[in-house]
């Protein structure tokens, strides 16, 4: 179930008065907008709003050519029936915001410090998740409420984000106050103060709708990073008003209806969390030799082992590769204990050993595993159109796989730098090798995934695993995904400039199966992940 968009269809159909029936027994919304009129000239009276603030009111009608009037402070009349975005029912009334509400306003200019107390103060994160987070205000070493009094809040105050990502431009929250908080309502947020609580909570209904945020999205000014909308636009903005009895039914109405939407979402970020716990516990017991059974049918790794080593002197006789006079080899000794020989050397490994591995199976290097050398891919020359593709860390997505659309151009003075194994081949691993948030991140790169026919390269910050012919491709995958947590904290440098070095891949320590039993491995996972990606699509 698509829970975003059933919410956003509950507050379109809100707003067109289509949630609730209409009760003819309602006062109807003309009289509630004269209603407020007569509380602003009272207002203004007392001294509580100025002239200014009432200068741009209108009222908005129908007249008896069924046409919507607009009708200004200075007795002229306008034809708005263009900017009418749908039609009310009877007992409703179009009318801008700024008809209806007390004040709209930025808040107090005061500089936050990380370590301060104090009065909380609003800021952009406020209102983040679209309701009030406590856990995210500011303070400025402000104890008393003083010269900021008309910035605490009151109840039923709606907070709006109008600078910001263009994404959550218009965002809104709704305060209520708890025990004796005093919250001052500080800057990059708006402040909307209405009439009543019933119109507040309306109000925000119709701020989430999809008319309203095209209307956002139609007005805001963009900038590199980030946007705003105006107060006086948002000021201007024509506003579907429902008798105050309905209000409530709606908001009653939306209310119960999220509770069970909410629920759902729970749910499905439960089953989603659950998803990826299976998919890691699949992993975990396929590098264990616990996925598939063993066949004692199978040759063992160590005949798989040979075979390496003959292609190995085949490449080497090719010139391709140089033979490798400090080549690992691990092997368990006499005494149950296991040993990596390097050159004339000898060490007993088993505290780096971390689990035990069925007797068919044996542990090699990483380095050993792969008939290309573990390394990085050169630094670019891009250009706006070529015949072959950079893969950076960006086609590695985070949630949808490989992703070669987002791969530029190599400019291709610059080939001559490539040799041939530098070009990306089916069932190559690649792994994000810098950066916070992406570093240690596996992917496998397929064929299929490249749609453009072009050839491919890997950039500076892409390290390609390339393994011997006689090594699954998916099942050496498999295994390094596996272990993906622990490669993301492996890290070395500075907090920003953390990488993945090659040679701690080269040394990672990997249980390679009997070649058939790396088939059947495959076979399951890709078997499950497929029923997995069902359900996840199904939740989508």
């Amino acid at each position: 179930m698509d829970t975003k968009a059933l919410r956003q269809k509950i507050l379109d159909l809100a707003i067109r008065g289509k949630l609730v029936p209409q009760d003819p027994n309602d006062e109807p919304a003309e009289v509630l907008l004269e209603r407020i009129r007569e509380q602003k000239q009272q207002m203004l009276k007392e001294g509580k709003l100025k002239k200014k603030d009432l200068k741009n009111d209108t009222i908005i009608f129908k007249g008896e050519d069924n046409l919507h009037y607009e009708k200004f402070q200075d007795g002229t009349v306008k034809c708005i029936e263009d900017e009418i975005p749908f039609e009310v029912p009877e007992g409703w009334e179009w009318t801008r915001l700024r008809s209806i509400i007390h004040f709209i306003r930025n808040g107090a200019t005061i500089k936050q410090y990380g370590d301060a107390k104090g009065l909380p103060i609003t800021r952009i994160e406020t209102i983040a998740s679209g309701t009030i987070d406590r856990n995210r205000f500011g303070y400025a070493n402000i104890f008393e409420v003083g010269k900021y009094e008309s910035y605490i809040l009151k109840d039923y105050d709606i907070l709006m984000s109008h600078i910001n990502s263009p994404k959550h431009l218009g965002k809104c929250a709704l305060y209520e106050h708890e025990g004796d908080e005093k919250i001052i309502h500080g800057m990059n947020l708006l402040s909307i103060r209405t009439f009543s609580c019933s119109l507040s909570k309306y109000m925000c209904i119709v701020f989430r709708s999809t008319v309203f945020k095209d209307f956002v999205w139609e007005h805001m000014k963009q900038a590199v990073n980030q946007a705003s909308i105006t107060t006086t636009s948002i000021s201007n903005s024509l506003f579907p008003l429902p008798p105050e009895e309905e209000q409530k039914r709606i908001v009653d109405f939306y209310d119960n209806v999220n509770k069970y939407v909410t629920a759902i979402d729970i749910d499905k970020d439960k089953i989603i969390q659950d998803i990826s716990l299976v998919k890691s516990k699949i992993l975990d017991l396929a590098i264990r030799g616990k996925l598939v059974p063993q066949d004692p049918n199978d040759e063992p790794a160590s005949v798989l082992l040979e075979r390496i080593r003959a292609e190995k002197e085949e490449l080497i006789k090719q010139g391709k590769i140089k033979r490798d006079k400090k080549e690992s080899v691990i092997f368990k000794g006499d005494d149950n204990s296991y040993y990596e020989k390097v050159g004339d050397e000898v060490f007993c490994i088993d505290e780096e050993i971390p689990y035990d591995i069925p007797n068919t199976w044996l542990w090699m290097r990483l380095e050993n595993c792969c008939i290309k050398e573990i390394r990085r891919g050169k630094s670019p020359k891009y250009t706006e159109n070529s015949n072959i593709l950079v893969f950076a860390q960006k086609c590695n997505t985070k949630y949808n796989g490989i992703d070669i659309s987002l791969a530029q151009y190599l400019d291709e003075n610059t080939l001559n730098r490539y040799p041939a194994d530098e070009y990306m081949q089916d069932g190559d691993v690649v792994i994000n090798s810098t950066g916070t948030g992406t570093l240690g991140r596996i992917g496998i790169y397929r064929d299929f995934d490249n749609t453009t026919g072009l050839s491919i390269v890997p950039d500076s910050h892409i390290t390609i695993i390339r393994g011997f012919s006689c090594i699954c491709s998916y099942y050496l995958y498999a295994f390094i995904k596996a272990h993906q947590s622990e490669l993301e904290k492996k890290g070395e440098g500075s907090t920003n400039q953390k990488e993945l070095k090659p040679l701690t891949l080269k040394e990672m320590l990997i249980a390679i199966p009997p070649l058939s039993e790396q088939k059947r491995i495959d076979k399951s996972i890709n078997v499950a992940f497929s029923h997995l990606a069902i359900i996840e699509k199904c939740l989508n």
